[in-house]
This record gives structure tokens, sequence and C-alpha cells, in this order.
């Protein structure tokens, strides 16, 4: 077949030709449009699919308890293992699989209902979370906030919050923190084993980005691999805080009476190198089954060390990440919390309050701290960000129930697998391609 047969090849035609190219147009605009609404068929069919999947339905505020609980069971998305590991990967459409975050939020006196509160702005199905109010808090305070997580119907369902029956006595800048850190680390290791990510929060922490699987927490980190461990860090520390010897108080009684400084000081140690850094992390599982089963001498020899070292919730997984082959590649320098210093001397945080707003939005950190009791920009977060009502969770696409009842519209749910980003990804994401960045990633690598 010759060449100039093709009207696309043609550059001087007779007249005749001209009408053959013209139909030749027309007929690629046609199958064009046909290829369009071919893809458009396809993204109708899995958006009813997900749909289905969640048996979406409104339901009047008026409706009696029974009836509502009916409903909610009705809605109740019943999936075995092999479907919902499907359902993960993304419906089958080449996504991510996504991942599934292990949170321990810890608490002292009268912070349980803080713990109540950032429980159910963070929480979602496929999450696992530990609660953990220490042994000043009485024995009432913890059972009402056990008694609040079995009685929740969403919780009882899906069973993936702990409370710690028996407590832990934590020294603020004693190794008892990393005791309790790590007891929660073992909780979660032997009650579920299907977690990427540890992420220790605190009272005064609260959470800046919506944890829901429809939005962004679950979707940036869908895309990164599962071996990067979150931790501010870095072996510029000084003699100040490498050589003093601290004793623990709470290791020997059952009342915290504070750390006791020895006269003695020790040298610096030569066969492991120390780093500090920021008590908040988000660590990936192996790397704590490697802390917590110690296949290798290094945990264990550090954690010796560290429990006579001062605020050792500040260096001991830092350390042991940065000392040993397997781990010291995967770290990015950055705790994905906003904090502001004070200045100087840049050494205990500011409380946070409205006038930091926006810093915080714009900063596209998933957390931040700290926060005083009942500061009204943890409203303005829970209204203008997290899209929550007061006793509610944060609602998302998980969530089937009528939105702008007084009944939380999670009560009703739905498939928590489909992802569905919102503009608050956008921040999250910046920031994270920036920690990944050639100029910062590699070279903050412990330094």
């Amino acid at each position: 077949m010759k060449r100039n047969q093709f009207p696309h090849y043609l550059e001087r035609v007779r007249d005749h030709n001209q009408n053959q190219s013209h139909n030749h147009k027309w007929l690629l605009l046609i199958l064009i449009a046909s290829a369009l609404l071919f893809l458009l068929f396809l993204l109708l069919l899995v958006l009813l699919f997900n749909l289905s999947l969640g048996h979406n339905r409104d339901f009047s505020s008026s409706s009696s308890d029974d009836d509502y609980d009916d409903q909610r069971r009705f809605a109740l998305l019943d999936l075995d293992p092999e479907q919902d590991h499907r359902l993960g990967l993304g419906l089958g459409l080449g996504l991510p699989e996504l991942p599934r975050f292990a949170y321990l939020i810890s608490g002292s006196k009268g912070e349980g209902w803080r713990l109540k509160r950032i429980l159910e702005a963070a929480y979602h199905p496929r999450n696992y979370y530990v609660l953990h109010l220490d042994v000043d808090a009485s024995d009432e305070e913890r059972l009402e906030l056990a008694k609040h997580v079995k009685s929740h119907n969403v919780i009882a369902e899906f069973r993936n919050v702990m409370v710690v029956g028996e407590p832990n006595l934590l020294t603020s800048k004693g190794p008892t923190i990393i005791a309790s850190t790590l007891h929660a680390v073992a909780i979660l290791l032997k009650r579920s084993h299907d977690w990427d990510w540890f992420i220790n929060l605190s009272a005064s922490d609260y959470p800046l980005i919506p944890q829901d699987a429809l939005a962004d927490l679950l979707h940036i980190f869908s895309y990164l691999p599962r071996d990067l461990n979150f931790l501010e860090h870095t072996s510029n520390i000084g003699n100040q805080r490498a050589r003093p010897i601290i004793i623990d108080s709470g290791l020997y009684h059952s009342k915290t009476s504070g750390v006791f400084w020895a006269k003695e000081r020790r040298s610096m140690p030569a066969s492991f190198k120390l780093f500090m850094g920021s008590a908040w992390v988000m660590l990936t599982k192996s790397f704590l089954e490697f802390c917590v089963w110690g296949w290798d001498n290094l945990p264990r020899t550090l954690l010796m060390y560290y429990t006579n070292t001062v605020s050792s919730s500040e260096g001991y997984f830092h350390t042991v990440v940065c000392n040993h082959k397997d781990f010291q590649n995967t770290t990015v320098n950055h705790d994905l919390h906003y904090i502001r210093w004070d200045n100087p001397p840049k050494q205990h945080p500011v409380s946070l309050t409205l006038e930091h707003f926006n810093d915080m939005v714009q900063s596209g950190a998933p957390f931040a701290r700290t926060f005083a009791k009942d500061d009204p920009v943890l409203d303005k977060i829970d209204k203008e960000i997290l899209r929550r009502s007061s006793d509610q969770f944060t609602p998302g696409g998980w969530c089937l129930g009528k939105s702008g009842s007084l009944k939380d519209p999670c009560l009703v749910y739905g498939n928590p697998n489909v992802v569905k980003p919102t503009l608050n990804s956008k921040r999250l994401e910046k920031l994270i391609v920036k920690l990944l960045d050639s100029e910062n990633f590699r070279v903050k690598q412990c330094k």
C-alpha cells in the first residue's frame, strides 16, 4: 500500500483526496468520543460498586433507637479477609494497598476525657488504638474510659481499641516512658498483626488532618515505602545530655517522685553513637519488632544504657535505628508534628492558640502539639479541618449515616477501604515530597 493513500501523510493533494481526508478526521473524532464514553462507563460501574458495598441510605433523625440500631446493622459491611485484602488493594484497579496505623494515646490524672476526644478525632476502623492512663489517674477515671470504649457500637464491632488495665508509672524525664511505650508496642504486636506504622500521642496532641480512609493520612502513606521511620534526630547532643547519670524513682516506687541525679558522670560510649531528638515518632512495625523481640543485642544494650540517661524517650529509638545497618537508611528526619518553640532558648513548646491556626494548616503536618485544656483552637480544628461535631467521630466515606443530625453519622458505616483524598492531602503530600527530596532525605539521615 502506498504511503500517499493515508491523509495525514499527504502534503500536496488533489481535490477529491481532500474530501477523503475530511472523512478520516470525522472518523477519528468518533473513535475518540467512543473511547471517552467507554472510560466514563467504567468509572460509573466502579462508583456503583462502591456504593453498593456500603448500602448507602438516608435515615430520618426521628427514627427510634431500635430502628436506628437495625439500620446500622443493615449498613454494616461484612467482609471476609480475602475480600478485605482485595478492597485494600484499590478494588483491583492497581492502586497501592492501604496502610494501617497503630496508635498509643497516653494521658495522666484528669485527662481521660482528652484521650476520648483524640480517639474520636483520629478514629478509623482500619487502625488500632491503645489508650493508657498512667498510675496517677484514678481507677474510676480509667474504668470510665474502658466503659466508653466497650459500650460504643462501632468500636465494639471492629474491636480495634484497647485500654491498658494495669497502668504504668511515668516519670517525665526517666526511662519509664520508654518502658510504657514498649509495653504498648508489645500489646499491639500480640493482639494485631497487620499494622504498618506506630504513632505515639499524648493528651496534649491533636490531629490536623482526617485519618479517614477516604481522606488524607491513609491515602498519602499508601504510596510510601513501608520501611520509612519518621523521627527527628541528631548526633549533635553535647556532653550535658550524654554524661549525667540519673535514677528514675518510678522503677522502684509505686508513686511518682521524679528522678535523682548522681554526682558521678560517665564517659561517652565507644561501641555506639548517641542520637537525640523528638519523643514523638512514627515507626515501622518491622523496626519495633526488632526492638521488642531483640534478635540482636543492640536494643537490649541501649535499653540498659538509657535506663540511667535523662529524657531517654528522646534518644532510645533514635540511637537504635541509627546504629544498625538494616535501619539507619530508613530514617526521615521529621516527627510529623507542628510545634512552636519558645525563643530563646527553644527548649519548651509553646501552647498553640487561634493565632497559630493558619500556620498549623499550611504546615501540612498531620499532628500538632501542645494544646492547653479546652483551648478554642481545638474547636476550630474540629469544625474547619476535621468537620466533626462534639462527641462524634471525624466523618468520612465509611460513615453512611445522615449528616447534620444529632446522632453520629458514623454509627451507620460501610466500606472503609475506598480512598478519595481531600484538599488537605495536598499539603501533607507537599510536606512528604519535601522530606524525601534528595536535598533533605539522605543527607539528614543519622547525622
